[in-house]
This record gives C-alpha cells, sequence and structure tokens, in this order.
C-alpha cells in the first residue's frame, strides 16, 4: 500500500502511534531534551524522560504538551517528526495522511497549531479528532447509531466527558484536571504529612502502584525515597494506598462533578441510553483502581473501564483514518 496513514493520540503525558493493519507500534513519553546553547534537539520520547529533573544547566527536558494542548509549537514538532520517524522509517516515497487526537474543549488556534505542526513534521494530509470520539471508536462503541453512548476519557493533562450519538458529541465537557494533577496532588500531600520533597516520577510510581480512588480496608504500602524539608537530607517513608486516595480526593470530586454537569446537559432521551448501558472509562487515569466504583457511587450511573484504555484513542484515530468515509462527521478539520 503506497498511503502510509498514521494515527496519533498526542497526550500530555505519553504520546501513542497507531499503523493500520499493525495496531499500536509506538508508546513514549511526550518529553523532549533540549540543548540550551544551541537550540537542538537532543533527545525525545523515553531516553529524554529519563532526563527529567536530573539535567544539567545546559540541557531542559520539557513536556511541550501542556493540558493537552501545544504549549511549545518548535518542541512539538520537533518530537512528531521524531515520532512519525520512528514509526515508519525516515526513508519513505511517499508523505503519509496523519490523525491527530485532540481535546474536545479546544480552540480553533489551538486546533490550527495541531494541525501546523503535524504539516511541518512531514504529514501529506493532517486530519483532527476529538479525543472522545476518537476514545469510543477505540473502545468499540458503535457511535453511528442513534442511541446515546457516554465516554469518559482520563488522560494525562485533561479529562474529555461526552455524550455521543449518530457519529457527534451530544453534550460534553473537558476539565484540565487528569493524571499529572493527581500527581502534583500526591507530591503536595507528601510534602504536607511527611515533610518530604519528591519528584514528578516519584509521585507517578506511587500512583501507579498504589493508588486507589476510595479508601480500602487492606492497604498496600509502598516505600520512597525523598529529600527531608527540614533537614535538607535523603529520607525513606513508606507511603499507604488510602494516603493516595486522601492526596487526590479534591481532584477526583472535580472528575465526578464534571461527569454530573455533562449528565445534567444530557437530553432525556440519551440520559435514559446512557443509563441502560453504563458510562465508559478510558484512557491512563481509568487504571485508577475503585475509579469506576467511586464514578457508578456518586452519580448512580453504571460505569466500566473499557478493555486496553490506555489504547483507546490512539486505536480509535487508527480506526476513523481508515474509515475516512464512515467517519467523516466525526472529524473536525483537514488540511
Amino acid at each position: 500500500m503506497f498511503n502510509k496513514q498514521i494515527g496519533i493520540d498526542l497526550g500530555t503525558a505519553n504520546t501513542l502511534v497507531f499503523l493500520p493493519k499493525r495496531g499500536i507500534v509506538l508508546n513514549e513519553p511526550s518529553v523532549v531534551a533540549v540543548s540550551i546553547e544551541d537550540n537542538q534537539v537532543l533527545a525525545v520520547g523515553n531516553e529524554a524522560k529519563e532526563m527529567l529533573g536530573r539535567t544539567p544547566d545546559t540541557i531542559v527536558a520539557s513536556q511541550p504538551m501542556k493540558e493537552g494542548v501545544i504549549a511549545d509549537y518548535r518542541v512539538t514538532e520537533a518530537m512528531l517528526r521524531y515520532f512519525i520517524n520512528k514509526s515508519i522509517g525516515n526513508i519513505r516515497f511517499f508523505r503519509p495522511e496523519v490523525m491527530v487526537s485532540v481535546p474536545a474543549g479546544i480552540t480553533s488556534t489551538e486546533r490550527r497549531a495541531v494541525v501546523d505542526a503535524t504539516m511541518q513534521a512531514g504529514a501529506k494530509a493532517a486530519y483532527i479528532i476529538k479525543e472522545p470520539v476518537a476514545a469510543a471508536i477505540g473502545s468499540g462503541i458503535p457511535i453511528a447509531q442513534s442511541s446515546g453512548n457516554m465516554i469518559i476519557d482520563i488522560g494525562g493533562g485533561t479529562t474529555e466527558i461526552a455524550v455521543i450519538c449518530l457519529g457527534g458529541i451530544v453534550s460534553s465537557t473537558s476539565v484540565r484536571v487528569a493524571g499529572n494533577k493527581f500527581d502534583s496532588a500526591i507530591a503536595e500531600f507528601i510534602r504536607k504529612e511527611h515533610g518530604l520533597a519528591i519528584g514528578d516520577q516519584t509521585s507517578e510510581e506511587i500512583k501507579l502502584r498504589i493508588g486507589t480512588a476510595l479508601t480500602v480496608d487492606k492497604e498496600e504500602e509502598l516505600e520512597i525515597r525523598g529529600r527531608d524539608m527540614i533537614e535538607g537530607l535523603p529520607k525513606t517513608i513508606t507511603v499507604t494506598s488510602n494516603e493516595v486516595a486522601e492526596a487526590i480526593k479534591d481532584e477526583l470530586t472535580e472528575i465526578i462533578q464534571a461527569v454530573k454537569s455533562v449528565l445534567q446537559e444530557t437530553p432525556p432521551e440519551l440520559a435514559a441510553d446512557v443509563i441502560d448501558k453504563g458510562m465508559v472509562l478510558s484512557g491512563g487515569g481509568a487504571l485508577l483502581r475503585k475509579f469506576d466504583t467511586l464514578i457508578s457511587n456518586s452519580t448512580g450511573v453504571p460505569c466500566y473501564v473499557a478493555d486496553d484504555p490506555l489504547l483507546c484513542v490512539a486505536r480509535g484515530t487508527g480506526i476513523a483514518l481508515e474509515n475516512l468515509e464512515s467517519y467523516k462527521r466525526s472529524i473536525l478539520s483537514a488540511k
């Protein structure tokens, strides 16, 4: 096939690349390391993430995506070029068609920035798809039908909540509270409660290994290291899963409020469909233990975690790109 197609889930925390017939071929952190002296990109993805919080003065390792949108255009373009080249090779005779997922609440200027960066990175055509629609397609939800489906996609920078019917979004909201805010809240809690300063990578590890949305009877523990805030020396402490639940309580409440607001805006007929089928939870945040239970308890509507929640958006972009005609109403803009 001469016409190369690539689906990209351009996330705040991770970027995933989907190739039709091959599936997910790349899943790397959205991190770029740049040399300050000559403004050169030194490392991208896994290699750059290892540098976070460990760089000398001459190197800056940063995440060019903030809360689901481009914060640093040039670095995002370099990152996209790296991911495109890594997934389909540097030497190619045909420029690929690329579909990128974006938050539903994105402005037209932010959308244009994504299209331009993708074209500059080497795409022949750039298509944009809203993240909740891509997540729904990737979760296997038949979005073209005339019954309502509700998707909650919790990424690194944003939480996207939408009710989808007939291929389009009927009611939705996008809140800038997601995985990264959970990490910050955990780090802040440990600083206050234990007087220990920890880095982003440590707080993410705590969330992934023992994080839970509801307090549990049988607690898990994790030993972590950081810097004592008083003495300034390295120190080791033990953190429990119930402490994590306490740390991220406010962020979870904010997401639940957003879910309730979308349910309140949903037309009665579609609300009945959602109660019937339940809500689908996708994205990295869906992996937080007992999050589906917390949402069900708070809203009275069943909630289920999608299969492979981390991969739903990337898979959805690839499927939509393969079937452009079928999904053309769901795709925002092309260039």
